[in-house]
């Protein structure tokens, strides 16, 4: 196996096992793409998919920092930017369908076993501690699921991607059904089991969005869904109640959220064209913070395309928005060009696009584009219809 081979192993571990692994394995990964473009040949080769957009976001973030008034601190905050990386390497390293199917392969594996390990935590918790000289990954903050991350919102996130990014395969490739059937099983009682409402309705809207596009599989998807939310209404109270409540405006989360959302609003209209520069939220929020507000203090204001515009202005949300818009034209376009029959194509490239609508919707009650690990797979996801169009 190749240098490239055996970190791209390491990274896709890492995005479902540690963070620190996924980082240190990308870093490597992206020097070797960098040292490889020494030869012509290679920078011939290179692919840059969405490069236009990345730049203007980049920059813009960059121009926002240096003028916010806290150039060092803001710069520094800006670090998540080079997770983009993820992007690129996975482009480069996946040419063809079946090297990408092989990548969502592994991707799966490691996201079961963050799963498995989440189902673990809640089903030998006791109230909130974990058992009787049982590791700090199994038993600390052990009624919600959180496998090996730090929060529960973080497994939910990348939970929510990979199920999207493989529900494909289980509808249009029967060779898949057997092998992935158990897996993606657990995956989904894993979210569940993280209690994440914002998850739970970026992966509906991905499940929706899915059953849109395709022809096979449509009412069994529909079927499943309405199974889900009757399974909801009698599961037991905890479960129940956090499903119910999703729209319930005087629910304490959704309450905060509503508050959170107008302080940041407040925040924007002082600097609308650039922001407070990245990393301005958590230094600036407690002046602008409600008195009926229970935190007088955050970091981000559970919502992304918010942060975006109180960050880095009406500039950088423009940027990154065009993101997303040339990501799903450049998808659908790809998605069209496919033969009918091109089935495991077709489920790569549904996938994708099913996965990051997910990921966009449930950031519009969380800010899912600020934890790596979550924005790690999502720009992994991203380069799979560029794979299967080089390979086309």
């Amino acid at each position: 196996m190749s240098v490239r081979g055996v970190l791209l192993g390491a990274f896709v571990a890492g995005l479902g096992l540690s963070i620190t692994l996924s980082q240190a394995a990308l870093a490597l990964l992206t020097l070797h793409l960098l040292w490889r473009l020494r030869d012509p040949a290679a920078r011939a080769a290179a692919r840059w998919p969405l490069w236009p957009p990345v730049l203007a976001f980049s920059a813009a973030t960059v121009l926002a920092a240096l003028l916010s008034g806290h150039p060092l601190v803001s710069l520094e905050a800006s670090k998540g930017l080079l997770l983009v990386a993820a992007l690129y390497v996975t482009a480069d390293a996946l040419r063809d369908p079946a090297s990408a199917g092989r990548f969502l392969s592994g991707l799966t594996l490691a996201a079961t076993v963050a799963a498995v390990v989440g189902l673990l935590q809640v089903g030998l918790c006791v109230g909130s501690v974990g058992p009787a000289g049982a590791p700090r990954w199994l038993a600390h903050r052990c009624d919600r699921a959180h496998g090996f991350f730090s929060i529960y919102m973080t497994l939910a996130g990348v939970l929510s991607l990979v199920l999207l990014a493989t529900l494909p395969r289980l509808l249009l490739g029967r060779r898949h059904l057997g092998r992935l059937a158990v897996p993606w099983l657990l995956m989904l009682w894993g979210l569940i089991v993280t209690y994440t409402r914002g998850a739970w309705i970026g992966f509906t809207v991905g499940v929706l969005a899915t059953a849109t596009v395709l022809r096979r599989g449509r009412w069994p998807l529909v079927a499943g869904l309405l199974a889900l939310v009757a399974a909801g209404l009698v599961a037991p109270h905890d479960l129940r109640h956090r499903f119910l409540s999703m729209t319930d405006p005087e629910e304490a989360g959704v309450r905060e959220r509503v508050y959170m959302w107008q302080s940041g609003l407040a925040m924007w209209r002082e600097r609308p064209l650039l922001g407070v520069g990245p990393g301005g939220v958590k230094r600036e929020y407690s002046r602008y913070a409600l008195p009926e507000a229970f935190k007088k203090r955050t970091g981000h204001v559970h919502n992304t395309p918010l942060q975006i515009l109180v960050e880095r202005g009406v500039l950088g949300l423009a940027a990154w928005l065009w993101i997303w818009v040339a990501f799903f034209r450049q998808g659908i376009g790809v998605l069209r060009r496919l033969p009918e029959d091109a089935a495991r194509e077709r489920a790569l490239v549904v996938g994708s696009l099913a996965a990051i609508a997910g990921f966009l919707v449930g950031g519009l009650s969380e800010y899912n584009f600020g934890d790596s690990e979550v924005v790690m797979v999502a720009w992994v996801i991203m380069a799979l219809p560029f794979a299967v169009d080089a390979g086309s």
